[in-house]
């Protein structure tokens, strides 16, 4: 256990995520995971039932739903509750990106009391609420890991309750290094500055 503990530990899925800290590590489910390539799939097999389970098209939960605490939570949780016994769990640490760990939920709360705003209003389109969206809670990183999927998967859950076609994300595995990827960091990094041109093109793609 010790080993693969190790290995999780300074694996990192691709440039740009964010490597697991060992006390984390320690909340891996499946004993027969040994390497970061079955962890990945792993994941993804967890991942995909959650998809389906929050994009079903009997589903459609509002988008003052989406954008709260407790649904985002629950999606994290569904996303990695068979891998992680931590899925749906604040951290309780700091990383290298991200809000300082004890504000946390005020940070994540904030972002998303400015959402609701941008919906009711009609502030910007659909596609940008969306995309803003996701990089608005992706910079809290409020998980010890998985952030980036989650928040893109909270996207697509905000336009499927309206209604609206998926972001294709690239048309690509972003968890994986790759074109597609490195363009997609690049687009959050216009982000961070204001400049949200990139990532819109970007969720198109």
């Amino acid at each position: 256990m010790a080993d693969r503990v190790a290995t999780f530990a300074e694996g990192v899925h691709a440039p740009g995520a964010t490597p697991i800290d060992p006390d984390d590590a320690h909340g891996l489910i499946p004993v027969s995971v040994s390497t970061l390539s079955e962890l990945n799939a792993f994941e993804q097999a967890n991942i995909l039932s959650a998809t389906e389970w929050a994009l079903r098209p009997s589903r459609r939960v509002q988008p003052t739903r989406v954008l709260t605490t407790d649904f985002l939570m629950a999606l994290h949780r569904r996303m990695f509750d068979q891998t992680w016994r931590w899925a749906g769990q604040l951290r309780r640490t700091d990383k290298n990106i991200g809000a300082h760990w004890p504000t946390i939920r005020v940070a994540l709360r904030d972002q998303l009391e400015n959402a609701r705003v941008w919906v009711a209003h009609d502030v910007y389109s659909p596609d940008e609420i969306a995309a803003r969206v996701h990089h608005a809670i992706v910079v809290v990183h409020p998980f010890p890991n998985g952030n980036g999927r989650w928040s893109r998967l909270a996207a697509d859950s905000l336009l499927h309750g309206q209604r609206r076609p998926l972001f294709s994300w690239g048309a690509s595995d972003l968890s994986r290094a790759g074109n597609a990827r490195t363009a997609y960091l690049h687009a959050l990094r216009e982000a961070d500055r204001g400049d949200f041109g990139a990532l819109l093109s970007f969720v198109r793609s």
